[in-house]
């Protein structure tokens, strides 16, 4: 290059010491310094690549020379990296074969790193003759062992048999080979059609450089192998003779970390983490990391901060006697649709370094977690990990929540508290780690948050309500100057939408891009403790809150609705720690504890305290228990089994006997839950079951 070093030899040297027997080799570079070589090795990349190997080998031998005791050079391995534009899968024609090729895709699927043989030594069996060094080309085209042994025959009474030869395994060299699927990314399939898949062959350095879910460019030989024997039959062996099966024998991986999906570490540059400490330093980072959530969707403040806290998520403990506490924050979003609550998770998939994305409706208990299927090629039970497994260490967007089945959500308790995933399912019992954030949304059971009736607007058990740190409960209000507001901003977004991204990068907003290296930074260089004089201030909040909730109890004569218990001072600690470490602080202060606070008052206790769960969580009075024991005696006395009644008549029959409407309405749904009673006819009458 300009500065007259060579540029190859340095890089050969460097990885030949660190024992790393590979070198990357730009094809561009090629045709500057040899433009014929350049086409040649595009046109007949199999027989070139061999000799560029050959030729990196004995610069590997010059370069390193004296070395340790003699040691015969180990061969080199060269992959290419090209940049030409990509072709797309479905381009592949029967031209391109055995021809250097670029082709962009998704990898799906990965088998385990197996072994080839290279070189093989046969021997044969009537005259114990060994042949040596037989090589076996490179690629999936097997090798046809020869027919007759070629020692001399002359003067030998017994003769070699026709097939003699047999492979010694000790005797050969071999090399890892992984088999790769990889499936066209999904913006180039045309409408209404699959996505179609290619077979990729990696071996040696190339193993395991990807894993499944990774966006990657392939540079690649595109070769043929034979289609497996057929049948059994005399005509169908001369149909296939032609026939051929096409395959990628893969020299050069590069892996996309833009975009959705499992983008690989990124590496940071020195400038970047110079940039990121001095971000960090900023006084007004949170407010700016909040500000860059979404920036397209207007308001909702204290959401975006939960969701910026739960990006960052809090330090992950591991206790002497072996039990671990989770760092993770989870949110639920409930309210009414049209508040913005499936952008802001797509929007979290996109920024967050690992991001899965389900629909309740869709996914199965199986598929959140873990499925058991056989593999089709070795015929036993293999593993398949669900969303849960495949978002270990990232974040898992639920969207549609509450349309989920039952049976489906009570998968997700474990993987929520213990982070770990257990199976015991044919003949596979294992633990998979989860070490996820869940990110749910949900709407209401009427469709829209209606406050006359508090407690059965939430379908779900405490159980789950118990395992999120925030739960946020976004109503649609009708007021005329945000409704403005809202307005002019969506038509902003509509007529201009880079003008309104110009605008806010003014205020300091970060891109996505930089947004994400800065949050996978974080995770991975800082884990905050707390200071003793946060931890005392919250000893002393909690304490507060527990007796605040127990003279609240006092004042109304019966239990609170939201209990505060450990695991909400755990999600407070969780949410504080996650603002020191965007700020990339190693303690946390008093000012990061008043925040947390203040983010779960205006999400989880405000939730509580309207009255909107109270129920939910099971606290009712004894008084109110005994007048609803009473309430039930009566509609079941006038109620038979089998009888059926309009919905309409009962309420008003007993309200006519001094019990609220409110309460009625609450015993009819108890009712319905445990399966007494059913709807009828739209909802307006009831059917008495047992």
């Amino acid at each position: 290059d300009s500065t007259f070093q060579y540029k190859y030899r340095q890089q050969i040297r460097d990885r030949y010491n660190l024992d790393q027997f590979w070198c990357d080799v730009s094809v561009d570079e090629l045709a500057l310094f040899d433009d014929s070589l350049a086409d040649k090795l595009c046109r007949q990349p199999v027989e070139y690549l061999k000799i560029l190997e050959l030729a990196a080998t004995e610069v590997a031998d010059e370069v390193t020379r004296p070395r340790a005791d003699d040691t015969a050079v180990q061969s080199m391995q060269v992959m290419l990296a090209s940049d030409a534009h990509p072709i797309a899968l479905r381009e592949l024609k029967s031209d391109q074969i055995s021809r250097l090729v670029k082709v962009p895709g998704i990898v799906i699927g990965a088998s385990n790193v197996r072994a080839k043989a290279i070189k093989m030594s046969l021997q044969c069996r009537g005259c114990r003759e060994i042949v040596n060094d037989v090589n076996i080309s490179a690629g999936l085209e097997g090798y046809l062992l020869p027919r007759k042994c070629n020692s001399d025959q002359t003067g030998r009474a017994v003769k070699c048999p026709i097939d003699p030869y047999f492979i010694i395994p000790d005797r050969c060299e071999c090399v890892d080979y992984q088999l790769l699927k990889l499936q066209e990314v999904p913006e180039s399939v045309p409408h209404g059609e699959m996505p179609r898949h290619l077979q990729l062959y990696c071996d040696r350095y190339l193993c395991d450089k990807v894993v499944p879910g990774n966006r990657v460019t392939i540079v690649g030989v595109y070769s043929i192998k034979k289609v497996s024997k057929p049948a059994k039959g005399v005509n169908e062996s001369r149909a296939t003779i032609g026939i051929r099966a096409p395959y990628m024998r893969v020299v050069g991986i590069e892996v996309n970390s833009e975009g959705p999906g499992r983008a690989a570490s990124v590496p940071y540059t020195p400038d970047e983490e110079q940039l990121f400490r001095h971000l960090a330093a900023t006084p007004n980072i949170y407010d700016r990391i909040a500000r860059s959530i979404a920036p397209s969707i207007f308001g909702a403040t204290d959401m975006k901060k939960a969701i910026a806290c739960l990006l960052f998520s809090g330090s992950r403990k591991r206790l002497p006697d072996g039990l671990n506490r989770r760092g993770d924050i989870n949110v639920l979003l409930l309210g009414d649709p049209g508040t913005a609550k499936s952008q802001l998770l797509k929007f979290v998939e996109k920024v967050a370094p690992i991001g899965v994305y389900t629909s309740g409706k869709g996914s199965s208990a199986a598929g959140l977690t873990a499925s058991v299927v056989r593999d089709p090629a070795s015929r036993n039970f293999v593993m398949e990990g669900g969303a849960m497994v495949l978002a270990d260490g990232g974040v898992v967007c639920i969207d549609e929540f509450d349309k989920m089945r039952e049976d489906d959500r009570v998968a997700i308790h474990e993987a929520m508290e213990q982070q770990t995933i257990s199976i015991a399912k044919a003949g596979i019992t294992t633990t998979l780690n989860s070490r996820c954030s869940v990110l749910a949304a949900a709407n209401s059971v009427f469709g829209r948050w209606d406050d006359t009736k508090a407690d059965q607007n939430i379908d779900f058990m405490p159980t789950i309500l118990a395992r999120f740190d925030m739960i946020f409960i976004v109503k649609d209000e009708h007021n005329e100057r945000r409704d403005a507001t809202i307005a002019k901003h969506v038509m902003d977004v509509h007529i201009n939408a880079q003008k309104t991204v110009d605008e806010s990068s003014a205020e300091g907003e970060l891109s996505l891009n930089v947004l994400k290296k800065f949050i996978s930074y974080c995770k991975s260089k800082c884990g905050p403790r707390l200071s003793t004089t946060a931890a005392e201030k919250l000893k002393k909040h909690y304490v507060l809150m527990r007796n605040g909730s127990r003279e609240h109890e006092h004042e109304i004569q019966k239990r609170s609705a939201i209990p505060i218990t450990v695991r909400q001072l755990e999600a407070i600690i969780r949410i504080s720690e996650s603002l020191a470490k965007m700020q990339l602080q190693p303690f946390v202060t008093e000012a990061h504890v008043d925040e947390a606070l203040r983010l779960f008052r205006v999400s989880t206790l405000a939730a509580a305290m309207s009255g909107d769960l109270s129920g939910a969580e099971g606290f009712t009075s004894e008084e109110e228990h005994q007048s609803m024991l009473r309430l039930e005696k009566q509609i079941k006395r006038r109620f038979p089994i089998g009888a059926q009644l309009s919905q309409h008549a009962i309420v008003d029959d007993l309200s006519k006997q001094n019990f609220s409407e409110q309460s009625i309405q609450k015993v009819l749904f108890c009712m319905l839950r445990k399966g007494e009673i059913q709807h009828r006819m739209q909802r307006k009458m009831l059917y008495r079951i047992k």
